[in-house]
């Protein structure tokens, strides 16, 4: 087994909600529930769920851009969560992130090599003819021209400025990328450049990735091992091809029938989930799928399911209490 690079206990983010004449707590969502995962060194963990899962609070919460409730992040035997702002600083050497828009994530006001070198200057990485150089280089890398590094966001398509991002994540020679949406605002036949780039680099680098997406053909193409977050909920955590091709839980299975299959003989029966997403401010007792569920008993309505391992394979579901 490789080594942990990543380990996520009991991680927990409730925002308040505040409200009357003197902005009184009156309630808390409940983004990010209890999820407990743990990533390995080279393997691509992805993350899926409808919009409002937690995905995303998630990804944020790993790099400490948002304080977390309760829970710990462990990196490389160093725990993020109780770190001081120092301590941090260090440590984001090795953990990046790329994010969902990529216009919204490069200043608008600085050139390509100024965007790109900025890391480099944050964390005291070489001189300025040597951050020069790796700003070169490293356009060549994410298949960009080192003439480009004089323009601006602006001169660029969508999927060059995620390009960009990468770039930008790759220069401090990271172990660890968090990619938030990469590809989503991007065009389709743009999505499959950006996706094979991604793994030409992890390969180049020995990158590790957490991959979030809500699209599920995305991460299947990308990703070793998939989690599925459903309302802050870590409900099932499996191999790729295990998860796609031998989902248990009900969830799981209702987002894989929606999956388009490009071959018009092979018929597919879609499995429709009643009923809207509960809201976080307010989730359901016990499994907070039991009321969209087709399965549900009533021990769901009460007690929370445990996560159960199935031989490698996890899941949080009664249907599959020992």
């Amino acid at each position: 087994m490789s080594k942990l690079l990543l380990e996520v206990n009991g991680l927990k983010k409730y925002f308040p909600i505040t409200g009357g004449l003197f902005g009184r707590k009156q309630g808390e969502v409940k983004a990010v529930d209890d999820v407990s995962f743990y990533v390995k060194k080279g393997e691509t963990l992805g993350i899926v769920g409808e919009s409002g899962c937690g995905k995303s609070t998630t990804g944020r919460l790993l790099m400490r851009l948002i304080e977390a409730s309760e829970g710990k992040v462990v990196f490389e035997d160093k725990e993020i969560t109780s770190m001081s702002k120092a301590e941090l600083r260090k440590i984001r050497r090795d953990i990046q992130m790329v994010f969902q828009d990529p216009y919204a994530s490069l200043n608008p006001r600085h050139s390509i090599e100024q965007i790109l070198e900025e890391p480099l200057i944050v964390h005291g990485i070489g001189t300025k003819e040597e951050r020069k150089k790796q700003v070169r280089e490293m356009l060549e890398v994410v298949g960009l021209s080192s003439y480009h590094a004089k323009r601006y966001p602006h001169q660029f398509s969508g999927g060059q400025r995620q390009r960009i991002g990468i770039a930008k994540a790759l220069m401090t020679k990271p172990k660890l990328i968090i990619a938030d949406e990469p590809v989503s605002a991007l065009d389709v036949s743009i999505q499959a450049q950006v996706l094979n780039l991604m793994k030409d680099i992890q390969k180049e680098f020995q990158l590790t990735y957490i991959f979030i997406a809500h699209d599920l053909g995305v991460v299947r193409h990308i990703s070793d091992r998939v989690g599925v977050m459903y309302l802050g909920r870590l409900i099932e955590l499996a191999d790729s091809e295990e998860l796609y091709e031998n989902s248990y839980h009900p969830y799981t299975k209702a987002l894989l029938s929606a999956v388009p299959i490009p071959d018009p003989d092979i018929e597919k029966k879609t499995i429709l989930i009643e009923g809207e997403i509960p809201s976080p401010a307010n989730p359901p007792a016990g499994c907070a799928f039991h009321t969209r569920c087709s399965h549900v008993m009533d021990i769901c309505k009460t007690t929370r399911p445990a996560e159960q391992d199935i031989n490698g394979h996890f899941v949080a579901c009664h249907l599959y209490n020992k």
